[in-house]
C-alpha cells in the first residue's frame, strides 16, 4: 500500500531529492536507492533537509523512509524520532542473521555498498550508534556499546550461534560482544573484524615505533609538496591523534558537514576507542586488512595473534576507507565466504 503524502512537505522535499539525485523529476513513491542514491547522497540529502525545515535526522532515516511520501509523513510527526539500535539492512530467508557494527562515524549507512554485494541468504542487521538521532547522549565506552547492542540482538536472536562483523571501531565493539557472549556460554560462529585496531597506547613498543616512523615519513613526504608555511604547520602539528585512527569511518562529500548529533557521536566514539584495552578472546578472529596502510599498523598479525586463540587474516584492495567505499565488492565477497564457512 502506498503512503499518502502531505502536500506541503512533499513540495519541500521534491526539489531536494531532484537536486541531490540530479534528476529532472522524482515520483513521491520512487525508492531513493532505486534512483541511484547511496550513503554519500543520503548524507547530502539530510543536510539539505536540516537547512530547509530545521529537522535534524540521521542519514540512516532513508532506510526507514526511502520515498518522498514516506519521508514526508515521517517529517510531519511533531516529536523527535527515536531510532532502534538495530536496522534491517538486507532481508534474508536463512538463519541466523549477520550483525554488523558501524565504524567511528556511528551510522550503518556506511555499509550501503558492501551489504548490496553480500550474497549470503542470511538477513543482515546493522547496529546503529546511540545518540546520532540527537535524542540521547552517545556512549563513550566500548563496553557500554557492546552491552547495548547485545541487549538488542537478544531480542531478535535469544541464543547462538551468532554471526558478528565490525568495521574499524565496530571491530572492537564486536570483539567485546564476542567476549561477553562466550562468557555467557553462547557460541560465536563468526567474529569478523574489518581493518580494526586498538588505540596506539595498547600496541607493543615495537609496533608503536614502526607506526610512528611510517606516519612521520608520510607527513614529511606530504610536507615537501606544500608551500613553506603549510609544510611547517603540518610538521609541527601534534601527531598523536593522527597515529590513532582516521577522523571518521567515512568521508563526507565536499561541502557537506556532519550534523551536531553525528559529530558528538563521533567524538564519543573516539573517546571510547582511546579507553578500550582488548583482553584475550578464547575464540577465532577472521580479520580483513586494507592493502594500503593508513593510520594503523601495516600488519595486524602481531597486534591480534596474542589476543585470540586463532587469528586468520586476508587482504583486500584499498585503504581503510576505500575497502568500504571503492573496493566493497572484494570486502563483500570475503564476508559472504566467512558466513558460509561459519555455518557449515
Amino acid at each position: 500500500m502506498k503512503t499518502m503524502p502531505t502536500s506541503t512537505m512533499v513540495e519541500m522535499l521534491s526539489p531536494l531529492w531532484q537536486r541531490v539525485l540530479q534528476l529532472p523529476s522524482v515520483d513521491v513513491n520512487d525508492n531513493f536507492f532505486d534512483l541511484g542514491g547511496d550513503s554519500s547522497l543520503a548524507l547530502q540529502l539530510f543536510n539539505e533537509i536540516a537547512h530547509s525545515c530545521g529537522r535534524e535526522l540521521p542519514p540512516v532515516t532513508i532506510y526507514v523512509a526511502p520515498t518522498i511520501a514516506a519521508l514526508a509523513a515521517l517529517l510531519e510527526q511533531p516529536t523527535d524520532l527515536r531510532f532502534p539500535p538495530l536496522v534491517l539492512l538486507k532481508d534474508g530467508s536463512a538463519k541466523p542473521p549477520l550483525f554488523m557494527t558501524h565504524g567511528l562515524g556511528g551510522s550503518v549507512i556506511d555499509f550501503f555498498q558492501v551489504v548490496k554485494h553480500i550474497w549470503t541468504p542470511n538477513p543482515i542487521q546493522g547496529m546503529q550508534a546511540k545518540g546520532i538521532d540527537s535524542t540521547e547522549e552517545p556512549f563513550d565506552r566500548i563496553e557500554d556499546m557492546a552491552q547495548f547492542y547485545l541487549d538488542a540482538i537478544r531480542q531478535v536472536q535469544p541464543r547462538g550461534p551468532y554471526l558478528l562483523a565490525g568495521y574499524s571501531l565496530g571491530g572492537l565493539v564486536t570483539f567485546e560482544m564476542a567476549q561477553r557472549l562466550t562468557a555467557d556460554g553462547e557460541k560465536v560462529a563468526l567474529l569478523a573484524m574489518l581493518d580494526s585496531y586498538p588505540d596506539i597506547r595498547y600496541l607493543s613498543l615495537t609496533q608503536r615505533a614502526q607506526l610512528v616512523a611510517r606516519l612521520t615519513t608520510r607527513r614529511a613526504t606530504t610536507a615537501m609538496k606544500l608551500p613553506v608555511g603549510e609544510a611547517v604547520s603540518l610538521i609541527i602539528r601534534p601527531s598523536r591523534r593522527r597515529a590513532v585512527a582516521p577522523k571518521v569511518s567515512y568521508q563526507p562529500p565536499v561541502n557537506v558537514s556532519l550534523s551536531p548529533a553525528m559529530q558528538r557521536a563521533r567524538e564519543c566514539a573516539y573517546l571510547a576507542l582511546t579507553r578500550y584495552k582488548p583482553k584475550f578472546y578464547p575464540g577465532k578472529i577472521r580479520f580483513v586488512r586494507a592493502e594500503t596502510p593508513t593510520d594503523f599498523p601495516a600488519d595486524p598479525t602481531p597486534v591480534w595473534t596474542h589476543l585470540a586463540s586463532e587469528f586468520k587474516v586476508e587482504t583486500v584492495p584499498g585503504d581503510h576507507l576505500g575497502i568500504m567505499s571503492t573496493h566493497y565488492e572484494k570486502l563483500a565477497a570475503a564476508i559472504s565466504r566467512y558466513v558460509e564457512e561459519a555455518l557449515r
